[in-house]
């Protein structure tokens, strides 16, 4: 599953930015439609962190998670 910041997750962003541009969305609203496409999209959401170390300082961590 690609993530944010992958290389095909930016290759899809990239694609859906240029295809929103093409069908007259701005620049900047293009951007965001793109973003919010890869949101909702199952396959491009981020799965979260896979290690302890990524879920933050130990006495920070939510309890019911452990």
């Amino acid at each position: 599953m690609p993530e944010p910041g992958s290389k095909k997750y930016d290759t899809r962003r990239a694609k859906l930015r240029k295809d929103a541009e093409r069908s007259g969305i701005s620049d900047q609203d293009a951007n965001e439609a793109a973003n919010e496409t890869l949101r909702q999209d199952p396959e491009y959401r981020s799965r979260g962190p896979r290690t302890e170390r990524g879920r933050g300082p130990k006495g920070e961590r939510p309890k019911d998670t452990d």
